[in-house]
């Protein structure tokens, strides 16, 4: 299994050099050159597989067994998912029968959300290829093999990475995130983790001036080489390709409690595109899906997109709503779905070769107009090709809190179970309902589970969670919902560096951090 860049110039890479160069040098994101082939019984004969054990199947898929032995990658596994306090490491929870409504909680890693299930195999990933790169050395006269990670955050991927990364040898971590717009327990999950090797850097600005200072370092191929930069946002491939698996585990879970070949909708809450990017690799793979529900806050560039084909900045800039990790301007996993959508639908060459090629030059031709134009458009017929599988639904702040408290201000019935959501799958449940009668009629008529992807527990925004609470009788106590890794993490010392939106200012930072 070989891996190609979006824009074309990069070609042929390993999946040990995709995940640790982590963005393609001509700046582009890595994609598979081709797709692997699921068992013609896979159906059958994963059903009762637990989520390491998928996880095995579905990664091997990817990673030739030259590069990594199955014995290591299924140790690498086995090590990430035990740091989970549920046995089934992402389980589906009925919520609302009436509705066929699921949640898929995928909150059960060190940090409370879904991150920490690619970034804990991605932290134990990059430990695995440094120890063995280190370990082939000739000599001790050589230099040691060592990572810098760069990455950027809107809250729950900084944490999740430095939960992965922390006390790693030769792994140096540099988390920026926008000041001021990360919730407290966010913050305080990364600012006070003590160990050497975590540094974390507020930004003056938005998370997309955050990711564009990381996408600028990666740009810089001197500085790039010269720290051996690594990536951990979802531009790197091994993210994308983790999440995958827990698609096919809520299919499955669903299978194990009695419903034979379930009709599935996934309402998939996203900002970067990249949770709701796994789910359509799960069904180009075979994973029986009825559609892919893309679920935003007010800040609906994707919405917007999936609705009139034009991929568009807009005026106002990035709104703060109180689903933070979704508070995203321009999605950067998006670029690897324009690509098929590109070799699909806007390509003329009949040469496979040349239609790749096509493709790419296209994609580079949509990037570069949507940084000196701020928009990109697609043909209609390209619309309605990623209509077949994907629609999109928006969320405003007010339908967040109302759909909260709706389902938390409730005595639980044979119909609904009282439940606590968090403001981004809020925006997942609320769409959920609201296009369920447009969604019946487009299928035909026929039913289907709502599966809803729940991104993090509610402690983690609770300001939005006692916002949308206020009013309830008895009055609503955050402190009952708080896990014990919580408690008192608001009143312990935090690091933290300040930092101007300036790509100089965070070189000078990370040079001097690392002599």
């Amino acid at each position: 299994m070989l891996y190609r860049s979006t824009r074309g110039k990069c070609s042929n890479y390993s999946f040990e050099e995709a995940v640790m160069a982590g963005l393609a040098s001509d700046g582009g994101l890595f994609i598979p050159q081709e797709f692997p082939k699921l068992p013609d019984n896979f159906l059958s004969e994963w059903k009762d597989k637990s989520f390491s054990e998928l996880s095995f199947e579905i990664i091997s898929l990817f990673v030739d067994p030259s590069e990594i032995p199955s014995a290591d990658l299924k140790q690498i596994i086995e090590k990430s998912y035990s740091t989970f306090t549920d046995p089934d490491v992402t389980p589906l929870v009925q919520i609302d029968k009436e509705h066929d409504l699921w949640i898929l909680e995928l909150f059960h890693g060190p940090t409370f959300a879904f991150k920490d299930v690619a970034l804990q195999f991605l932290g134990n990933l990059f430990e695995y290829i440094l120890i063995r790169r280190n370990a082939a050395r000739k000599s001790n006269d050589e230099p040691i093999h060592k990572l810098t990670v760069v990455g950027a955050t809107s809250g729950d991927t900084g944490g999740a990475a430095i939960y992965g990364l922390r006390g790693k040898d030769n792994i140096s971590v540099f988390i920026l995130h926008p000041n001021n717009r990360v919730s407290p327990i966010q913050k305080a999950q990364m600012t006070t983790v003590p160990d050497k090797n975590i540094h974390n850097v507020a930004i003056d600005g938005t998370f997309d001036n955050c990711q564009d200072i990381v996408k600028a370092l990666f740009g810089m191929e001197e500085f790039r080489n010269k720290h051996s930069l690594g990536a951990i946002n979802s531009i790197n491939w091994a993210r994308i390709l983790a999440q995958i698996v827990y698609y096919f585990h809520a299919y499955f879970q669903l299978v194990r409690a009695g419903h034979s070949d379930p009709k599935i909708v996934f309402f998939t809450p996203t900002g970067n595109f990249g949770d709701i990017l796994a789910g359509y690799y799960a069904h180009r793979l075979g994973l029986p899906v009825e559609k892919l529900i893309v679920s935003t806050n007010a800040n609906d560039i994707l919405d917007r997109f999936f609705k009139t084909g034009r991929y568009e900045k807009g005026s106002h800039g990035v709104l703060e709503t109180p689903s933070p990790a979704m508070d995203i301007l321009i999605s950067s996993n998006f670029e690897r779905l324009l690509w098929y959508l590109a070799y699909e639908s806007e390509t003329t060459e009949s040469d496979e070769s040349l239609k790749v090629s096509e493709a790419s030059n296209i994609v580079a031709n949509w990037m570069e107009n949507l940084k000196t134009h701020g928009c990109i458009e697609v043909k209609p017929e390209t619309l309605a090709h990623s209509r077949k599988i994907f629609m999109s639904g928006a969320t405003d702040d007010q339908k967040i809190y109302q759909t909260i408290k709706h389902y938390y201000d409730i005595e639980s019935s044979e119909t609904k179970t009282k439940y606590l959501l968090d403001p981004h799958t809020a925006v997942g449940v609320n769409i959920a309902n609201s296009l369920k009668q447009t969604l019946s009629s487009d299928l035909g008529g026929k039913s289907f589970k709502s599966v809803c992807l729940s991104t993090a527990h509610p402690s983690k925004f609770v300001e939005a969670v006692n916002h949308s609470l206020a009013d309830i009788t008895p009055k609503f106590d955050h402190n009952t919902i708080l896990p014990d890794q919580f408690v008192g993490i608001l009143d312990r010392e935090q690091r933290c560096t300040h930092l101007p939106n300036n790509n100089q200012a965070v070189i000078d930072f990370i040079e001097t951090t690392l002599n």
